[in-house]
């Protein structure tokens, strides 16, 4: 893990408003933020707050919820990046190429050790016991899906990337839907039945998430990733292709994330939108919504210049790894009590968890705050 000092190092070139903003956005919601609308429904009554909070929990299996956005856009931004920046790996002197693919494989590897971290952050450490270990985690599949569009990027042309997204979304399904192993699999989408579980149960060491059959960031749903971080890549590419013609761009945006829309929810006829198996509607439909977020996001900050409001979020999207360990690590609820006790409890019972919600962000966001003016940005 690297603290970086100077903005300018990031890559004013690659770098993108739009793309911080929105990665902030992101995270703003896993915050804390979340909670906002239950807080509301309970000051207010109004249903409207009711069926808002019922979008900031997952889907209990099939389904999607705004929710469940969150952690593919987050890849899909990764893969973004990539786009914006990366080159085939033959573009770069002998000793630079060495050099980035070291630089990968160790990115890769620290994700997976701090997804672990974050995994046990919440209770009494790392177990000693390697079996009540968890080893998946959403920093682990962050940097699998990062590291494996990576090397797509610099070891397949342009062709070869399209062709390895299909592939893989195509062969996901085979998969899943044709494969059986002991009695898993064979077109069972199940939460005890999908094939998922058997890997998961039989070639995933450690523990599970909860002890459940199949984890959220188990085996083979890491294949599937990879392409919203490839679609990703795909849409920074775009973007770096056509800045100079901004309502081409938009229009080409916003007219994939509607085909992505439409495929997805056709093939979530026969392949359901899932994301604990992280099926390949699944993949097509959060990477629609990520496109049109993304278009969304650089028309308003990078086309039409609205860039005040920005700032609240890329104040969190350049430390986005930063904070989320932190939302694990750190008890932010009793930083809250210890600055704020006295407020919350002066104030009505039914006021009381929104302004703890309230409080919680804006302490995590002046922290954010302080390391931005001064320009330090923790990267991996």
């Amino acid at each position: 893990m690297a603290v970086q000092e100077k903005r300018e190092t990031a890559g004013k070139a690659s770098r993108v408003l739009s793309v911080d903003a929105l990665r902030g956005f992101d995270m703003f919601w896993i915050l804390g933020a979340e909670g906002l609308f239950a807080a509301l429904y309970l000051l207010t009554g109004l249903s409207v707050f009711n069926e808002l909070a019922k979008q900031m929990l997952h889907s209990p299996w099939h389904g999607f919820t705004a929710y469940d956005l969150i952690f593919p856009l987050f890849i899909f931004l990764s893969g973004v990046s990539i786009g914006l920046a990366a080159r085939p790996l033959a573009a770069y002197p002998p000793a630079q190429r060495r050099q980035k693919v070291t630089h990968a494989f160790r990115r890769l590897f620290l994700l997976i050790f701090l997804g672990i971290v974050y995994n046990h952050g919440w209770n009494s450490g790392i177990p000693v016991t390697v079996e009540e270990i968890r080893f998946a985690s959403v920093l682990g599949r962050i940097g699998i899906a990062w590291f494996v569009a990576l090397m797509l990027v610099w070891f397949l042309s342009h062709r070869g990337q399209y062709l390895a997204a299909v592939a893989l979304l195509l062969g996901y399904w085979l998969l899943l839907s044709q494969v059986s192993i002991a009695g898993f699999g064979g077109g069972d989408y199940s939460q005890s039945g999908a094939l998922n579980a058997w890997f998961d149960q039989h070639l995933l060491p450690g523990s599970t998430y909860r002890g459940l059959a199949i984890d959220p960031e188990g085996i083979l749903s890491n294949l599937t990733s990879v392409v919203n971080a490839l679609i990703g890549v795909f849409a920074g590419r775009h973007i770096k292709a056509w800045r100079a013609r901004a309502k081409k761009l938009l229009t080409h945006l916003a007219l994939a994330g509607g085909i992505l829309l439409l495929v997805g929810y056709s093939w979530a006829l026969v392949f359901p939108v899932n994301k604990t198996l992280w099926t390949s509607s699944f993949v097509l439909v959060t990477s629609g919504y990520s496109l049109l977020l993304l278009c969304l996001f650089y028309a308003l900050i990078d086309v039409l210049n609205r860039q005040k409001w920005a700032g609240f979020f890329a104040v969190i999207g350049v430390n986005a790894l930063l904070i989320y360990l932190a939302s694990s690590l750190v008890n932010w609820h009793y930083s809250v009590q210890s600055l704020f006790g006295g407020l919350l409890k002066a104030a009505p019972q039914n006021w009381q968890l929104l302004l703890q919600i309230i409080f919680m962000l804006l302490l995590q966001w002046l922290v954010l705050l302080f390391l931005y003016r001064r320009n330090i940005f923790v990267k991996v």
